[in-house]
């Protein structure tokens, strides 16, 4: 009797499983209504891109930006991002503000 291990759990179902990431899948950062308002509100400005959130800290600048709904949007602002949420979209364009998508 040589090579077989008496009665061990073979190799491939000792180690854990690990799943599939599609290749395709775009990472966004997120970004909330309401860092959009302390934003707008603190710097005093209508118009927020990617630029302004890379200065004011939110994202790094490496993935995309997607604007999230969470939160309430209350000035008139012109938005700049790679992606927006349905609820989003509604709240600032509700708002009186527009949506620029990059």
């Amino acid at each position: 009797k040589i090579g077989f291990e008496g009665g061990q759990m073979p190799l491939q179902r000792r180690l854990p499983k690990f799943g599939f990431k599609p290749l395709s899948r775009t990472e966004y950062k997120a970004v909330n209504l309401v860092d959009l308002e302390n934003l707008a509100n603190s710097a005093n400005i209508e118009k927020i891109g990617v630029a302004e959130l890379i200065a004011a800290g939110l994202v790094n600048g490496k993935q995309p930006v997607k604007i999230l709904a969470n939160g309430k949007l209350t000035k008139k602002l012109t938005v700049e991002a790679n992606a927006f949420s349905a609820a989003a979209e509604k709240a600032i364009v509700e708002a009186g503000g527009s949506i620029n998508k990059i």
